[in-house]
């Protein structure tokens, strides 16, 4: 293990290899593979509200109230849904403007099904596409749509006509070099490089650069970010020079805090909320200063700890994504009529009338200390 100064020292003796006979790195092996990447499914709400944030910089209530206008004046299907499947309108539609626009080498072959199989999922409508059996494309409607229904309703075209796409198809590569740094005394080295060239971009062609990875997240993939690392074409006996070496350090950070579109992704992962709820729970962190956001990262305010700290100490079971997911399919149920809605409501206040006299039958003072103590022992 390098420390800084070592580092920066072996970066300046590399950068003297320059090639030629014993002055530069041996190019040990070459690993190629093919590389494929299948499109995304077409948009359902949660990872529309995701793509709109990483892509748009929309927040989730925004993205639904501009997508509420496209779908109220015909330019999209329903906007809250669970579901990614296409109707054959849509599947043939999208088919149609893939040949249009990129000619037939860039249509998948075959119909693209995209089929969830997800608990508590509310399918009755289609995935978010497009209105009609022939999409408007985002260019007829430049002088239509205001700037921020026209870059939304390019995102769900875009991704519409990406999902019956072909495939990107391309090769990747890793490089191990080997040689001596001249150093003082002289230094082995091994290093290895990664990169990645697209041979056939398929659906990148109208879904590329910049979307997002789908971890909820705005680290994008290489390949579809337009960062690809491009290698030189190398073979195994090969001497490369080194034209610059740049030390980095490497530092474990915790995980990342959430963003508007990795929290719907969790939300939806724990099956906490609807579409139609998303945009709504986090505006109402928002409204009541339960968080902040600074470049769209969420911080728990003071008031938002404690509300956590009080419900957790004392409503513990209320708040656990068990029984929100539980609750959550025990309501279908109930509006599927496979259960009684009064036994439903029984089974709550059984447990939670007891819990919430308990807390109002305490002191202010001993519910105070009782929060005290758990904030010190969980929280900090």
């Amino acid at each position: 293990v390098l420390d800084e100064a070592g580092a920066h020292s072996l970066a300046e003796a590399l950068q003297g290899l320059q090639g030629g006979a014993g002055q530069g790195l041996a190019v040990t092996s070459v690993e190629e593979k093919p590389y494929t990447r299948r499109p995304y499914a077409p948009f359902m709400t949660s990872t529309l509200q995701q793509d709109a944030a990483n892509k748009l910089h929309f927040s989730s209530d925004r993205t639904m109230r501009i997508a509420q206008k496209l779908y109220e004046n015909g330019y999209i299907t329903y906007m809250r849904t669970d579901s990614t499947t296409l109707s054959t309108a849509g599947i043939n539609a999208a088919r149609q403007q893939v040949r249009e626009f990129f000619g037939e080498e860039y249509l998948y072959p075959s119909v693209r099904q995209y089929n969830r199989k997800v608990k508590n999922a509310q399918e009755a409508h289609e995935a978010i596409r497009p209105a009609g059996d022939h999409f408007a494309s985002p260019d007829s409607l430049k002088t239509v749509l205001g700037p921020e229904e026209f870059k939304l309703y390019q995102l769900i075209w875009q991704r519409t006509l990406a999902s019956q796409m072909a495939d990107v198809k391309g090769t990747t590569m890793t490089v191990r070099l080997e040689g001596t740094a001249p150093t003082a005394p002289a230094t082995p080295v091994a290093l290895t490089a990664s990169g990645r060239t697209i041979t056939f971009p398929g659906f990148l062609k109208v879904y590329g650069a910049g979307f997002s990875n789908e971890r909820g997240d705005d680290r994008g993939n290489d390949a579809e970010s337009g960062k690809n690392v491009h290698l030189p074409q190398l073979a195994e006996g090969d001497t490369a020079a080194v034209t610059s070496a740049t030390p980095e350090g490497h530092i474990t950070n915790p995980p990342a805090r959430y963003t508007e579109a990795s929290l719907v992704k969790a939300m939806e992962e724990l099956g906490i909320g609807r579409p139609s709820t998303y945009a709504s729970i986090l505006q109402t962190l928002r409204d009541r200063e339960y968080v902040r956001v600074e470049k769209n990262r969420f911080f728990a305010e003071e008031s938002g700890r404690l509300v956590t700290a009080f419900l957790e100490r004392f409503f513990e079971r209320y708040v656990s994504y068990d029984f929100t997911a539980a609750l959550e399919e025990r309501l279908d149920d109930v509006s599927g009529g496979r259960t009684d809605w009064k036994a439903v409501l029984r089974d709550f206040w059984a447990d939670f009338r007891p819990a919430a006299d308990g807390v109002m039958e305490r002191m202010p003072s001993e519910v105070t200390q009782a929060l005290d103590e758990f904030l010190s022992d969980y929280l900090f």
